[in-house]
């Protein structure tokens, strides 16, 4: 017994669980989103197991209390975290096995005491004719990718029966197609559920359409029936209704359990259903396949031999999570079964209102902003009013109620109310959350913890100055892998004297960009962010030709026939393909917006472009095509000027602005109705005479004319002055592309004078290293500050998309280089490098740089919380990455006569290494668990095995292995560690750019193609094996023992 305890309390059992855990999560993410998320969970999440694995660490973490004596009070804050994670997993498994959740759809002014539940459930009921057993529900997780076995077996009135599964179709399509050797159909069109749906219904059968039974000449009692009566199609209905003959517009009655004439091509209105049938009935089939788009189609088909005393009967039934079909009758051998697959509804002790359900829009655009359900809750003990709405939840009797989506049709408004039924187990989890915050922040401030340890410990270190000189020409090499940039424009001389003479001064330009702008996505911005955003997307430059984005943007307005002839569109220097379809040079970097028209107006791209989009993995080209496509789109719209809204609806509920174009078709008040149709046109005249004799004095008055009736008829969303000029000095000093060059010019120059101070150390020099590390710092509080700009313009915290993260990762690696590296210059030069190489990134074309607004799951202050914490982790992270690569490339330099001073420096890099990636791993731990809290108080599940968040925890799990290394015999080492503090980064590229790009999810950036990986990814990987196998071969001749 002893031996086995010394076993499943071993850190080599503790190491084997770290990664077999995180292996399995990492599988189970690329099964889901190849598979499903019921794949995943029947193969990994919820098998047998992977719960083992959790039994085994949490006996693990406990004993290794009484291995480490973690119970005496010097160890109380270790004793802590152990205990935390004990916690928090016997809190998942009060979750998993005795709580329940599920989805509760209310429509508006309806009430509801029952909710589907998010478990599914085959249901088997069975009866002969006179008594019925009790109805038999089984839940059931099925998949792709297993046998799916499942059966029920048992005996009613002397008889034996089984229900077994046969047949499993996930994601079940049918689509039709015609043949003349098929069965006979009718084409049945509806839009009962506010869009278009065609259906095909059998000769002979009944289908149910939106809850109503429809039938073709069959004698089932069905709402609506379908009857051919000597050739010719005949309706009989349960209800009155009438119809539209489209043909010779006539309208006509239908008479309910009448037998009537039916006409083709006819709108009918019976009840609740509009529909047509087209056309005579047609031969057809079914072809039946598993759809690749699992989210247009959740439905699942299962196939069933029911069995009574050896008489077999096959049947098929359909249905999906958070759905409840019909049952599907059929009687064998005397008994009746009725067969369920779906969600099962559960009743709550209490009923539900929706008295009204609120969507509030983003100004002038279809957007979410935030949407809200005011209920009342009906229970014998108390009746009250409730506003259900993100981040404010109802809790009732035990019962938790989030706002999670919605549905809104032309003749319903649904609430979709989250339900949660978990007190003990969130209550369990929590505690082990907090305890862990608490446990977890105090190691880095303990005296006795392994934190302070490597503090006192890098005390004692002095590194000697022939150490440094290595590290920093090793690191210093790295920084000639820039950027080399040449960039050449076409000229053209006419359309160069063409722009000379139309454009627009610099200053006037500015003044016409504080005007205030809508985009689509109702966001209100100074046209200067519009323009500058313009210019950024079609050109894929800051300025066009010496002119800034104000006047490109106002040329555009005021000469559009001009800019269909400036070749301003941008395409990829490897694109010759596209050059040679659209007509121009093959060296041209610019392409005209008529280039891409033929002489009768013909898009040359159309048919590449459709194909382009149908694929879902697409070559360089197609990537290619749709990117040009979407510039070309863009500035269609500016000549077009369908995209230059600066006129506010006055008295407009969804605070519309509307274009020039626009001002015609919408009624303003009869005073100022002429006045406002003629702005535009009147100032763009007066442009032609001010370029030509430089006095804008007119045009200026009519620009502050329109400033004065923006702010009188859009007072309630307009920006303040103060912000729209706060914006506009944010987007000219772009200070975050302008940073990716000073911390790289600051940081080579840094090497490169500490390398001089070991030949020629004197007082200058010293004087330069301290300047530049004051520019550093400097850098630092305007990156700050950028940051701090950003916050104040969009409203929320600048850490919602991929641009926004990057630059707040380099933000938070620059800070702990400042924290940790502070006596450091070759740390200080390490940070500033890597800092430059994030922001060079977030500068990448894939990543947008605008400003836009947020979901309404996101305007939460637990995301901010969230975000903040564990996007800041990726900071030192990455530092420890990059000094355990220097700790490498150390010892392949290692040599009989420097071996001593450079093993003190890799053993101060290594203390450092472990100390930054323990404060990494720190925030990283509580920023993962934090958004655990942030999804439960948002919509009522705080782990959900989304891919982001499960490859947080791989990340987490894997930097625990490398944290814990020390204590496993074998894996002990300085080369062992610094080889793992490099490897072990890929965990977090994969938790910040694979999932964003390779899988799907709720926290995806990614949308439709699949990503392909970048060469330099390989690259990356030959060049680390080739550094660790030499570092190896070195560290085992020179401090191996």
């Amino acid at each position: 017994m002893k031996k086995i305890l010394n076993q499943l309390y071993s850190t080599r059992l503790m190491a084997v669980l770290f990664l077999v855990f995180a292996i399995a999560m990492a599988v189970a993410t690329f099964v889901e989103n190849d598979y499903g998320t019921e794949t995943a969970k029947a193969l990994i999440y919820s098998s047998w197991w992977f719960e083992l694995i959790m039994v085994f660490m949490a006996i693990n973490f406990f004993g290794n209390i009484f291995k480490y004596k973690l119970y005496r009070k010097e160890k109380w804050v270790v004793l802590a975290f152990h205990l935390s994670f004990v916690l928090i997993i016997i809190g998942a498994g009060v979750t998993r096995y005795i709580s329940f959740e599920g989805i509760m759809p209310i429509k508006e002014g309806q009430t509801s005491s029952v909710f589907l539940s998010e478990k599914i459930f085959i249901g088997t009921t069975v009866d002969d004719g006179e008594n019925q057993k009790t109805p038999n529900y089984d839940a059931i997780l099925l998949s792709a990718m297993t046998s799916n076995s499942y059966a029920y077996s048992s005996d009613f009135k002397g008889k034996e029966f089984s229900v077994k599964l046969t047949g499993y179709t996930p994601n079940f399509q049918e689509s039709f197609t015609l043949d003349e050797t098929g069965d006979t159909y009718i084409k049945f069109v509806e839009s009962s559920s506010g869009g278009r749906h065609d259906h095909y219904i059998k000769q002979g059968t009944s289908q149910s359409i939106h809850g109503l039974t429809i039938g073709f000449d069959t004698d089932a009692k069905n709402a609506i029936n379908f009857k051919t009566v000597d050739g010719v199609l005949k309706i009989n209905t349960v209800f009155d209704g009438t119809y539209y003959r489209m043909a010779d517009q006539y309208n006509g009655i239908i008479l309910k359990d009448t037998l009537q004439d039916f006409s083709l091509l006819s709108l009918y209105r019976l009840g609740n259903s509009n529909f047509v049938v087209p056309s005579p009935s047609v031969k057809g089939k079914y072809i039946e396949k598993s759809a690749e788009d699992r989210t247009s189609f959740p439905t699942h088909k299962l196939t069933f031999d029911v069995t009574v005393d050896g008489v077999t009967e096959t049947v098929a039934i359909k249905g999906a999570q958070y759905t409840t079909y019909a049952p599907i009758e059929l009687k064998v051998n005397g008994l009746n079964f009725r067969l369920t697959y779906g969600s099962k509804q559960l009743s709550l002790p209490f009923s539900i209102k929706l008295r009204d359900f609120q969507l509030e829009k983003y100004p002038g655009s279809t957007s979410p902003m935030s949407f809200a359900s005011e209920i009342t809750v009906i229970d014998p003990e108390e009746t009250f009013d409730f506003k259900i709405f993100m981040n404010n939840i109802l809790i009732h009797r035990g019962y938790k109620f989030f706002q999670a989506s919605y549905e809104i049709t032309d003749e319903y408004e649904e609430t979709r109310l989250s339900v949660n039924h978990d007190y003990w187990g969130t209550l369990i989890t929590y505690i082990g959350y907090f305890l862990l915050y608490g446990a977890i922040t105090l190691t880095l401030f303990m005296k006795k913890t392994r934190f302070g340890t490597l503090r006192a410990q890098l005390r004692k270190i002095k590194s000697t100055k022939a150490a440094t000189v290595i590290a920093i020409m090793v690191v210093a090499s790295t920084s000639m892998f820039g950027q080399n940039h040449t960039t050449h424009r076409m000229t053209d001389v006419q359309i160069d004297s063409a722009l000379n003479v139309t454009m627009v001064s610099k200053t006037h330009a500015a003044k016409f960009s504080k005007l205030v702008i809508q985009d689509r996505g109702g966001r209100m911005k100074p046209v200067h962010t519009f323009a500058s955003e313009l210019l950024r997307k079609v050109s894929k430059s800051e300025e066009f030709r010496g002119y800034d984005a104000g006047q490109v943007f106002l040329s555009i307005t005021k000469n559009p026939r001009l800019w269909f002839q400036v070749p301003i569109i941008y395409i990829k220097k490897e694109n010759t393909k596209l050059r040679e379809i659209i007509g121009i040079a093959k060296d041209a970097k610019h392409a005209p917006l008529a280039s891409f028209f033929d002489d009768k107006g013909g898009y040359k791209l159309i048919g590449y472009q459709e194909d382009a989009v149908k694929k879902k993995i697409k070559s360089k080209f197609e990537e290619s095509v749709i990117n040009v496509d979407r510039r070309l789109n863009l500035l269609y719209s500016a000549v077009t000027g369908s995209i230059l809204r600066i006129f506010p609806l006055p008295n407009d509920p969804e605070n519309t602005w509307i274009t020039q174009m626009e001002l015609r078709r919408n009624s303003y008040p009869d005073d100022i109705s002429n006045k406002v149709i003629k702005m535009m046109p009147v100032y763009l005249g007066t442009l032609d005479d001010a370029v030509v004799s430089g006095d804008y004095e007119q045009s200026d008055a009519i620009i502050e004319g329109i400033r004065n009736f923006q702010k009188k008829y859009g007072a309630s969303v307009i920006p303040t002055d103060k912000n729209i000029d706060l914006e506009i000095a944010y987007n000219k000093y772009d200070v975050f592309k302008k940073l990716y060059s000073y911390y790289m010019g600051i940081g080579v120059l840094l090497f490169f004078l500490v390398i001089f101070q070991i030949f020629k150390d004197n007082k200058v020099v010293r004087i330069l290293i301290k300047v530049c590390i004051a520019i550093i710092i400097g850098s630092f509080l305007m990156h700050t500050g950028g940051l701090i700009a950003r916050w104040m313009i969009s409203g929320h915290a600048p850490w919602s998309n991929a641009y926004e993260s990057m630059i707040y990762v380099a933000w938070a690696t620059m800070l702990f280089g400042l924290i940790f590296g502070r006596k450091s210059a070759l740390t200080l030069g390490a940070t500033a490098f890597l800092t430059s190489f994030i922001l060079m990134i977030a500068h990448w074309s894939w990543m947008d740089p605008a400003i836009a607004n947020l979901q309404p799951v996101l305007n939460s202050y637990w995301l901010m919380v969230h975000v903040a914490i564990i996007v800041a982790s990726y900071g030192p992270l990455a530092l420890g990455m990059i000094l355990g690569l220097i700790s490498l490339i150390l010892m392949i330099l290692t040599t009989k006569n420097n071996k001593k001073h450079v093993g003190e420096m890799i053993k101060e890099l290594t203390i450092i290494t472990e100390m930054t990636i323990t404060v990494g791993v720190i925030l990283l731990t509580i920023g993962n668990f934090l958004g655990g809290q942030w999804a439960n108080e948002s919509w009522g599940r705080y782990w959900g095995w989304d891919p982001k968040e499960t490859w947080a925890l791989i990340t987490i799990m894997i930097y625990a292995f490398i944290l814990h290394l020390r204590l496993v015999p074998g894996l002990r080492g300085r080369y062992t560690f610094n080889f793992f503090a490099v490897l072990g980064f890929a965990s977090v590229m994969m938790t910040y750019f694979g999932v964003n790009f390779y899988l799907s999810g709720l926290h995806s950036y990614a949308s439709g193609s699949q990503a392909i990986t970048p060469d330099f990814v390989y690259y990356c990987m030959s060049i680390f094996t080739v550094i660790a196998v030499l570092a190896f071969l070195k560290f085992k001749k020179y401090y191996k023992k």
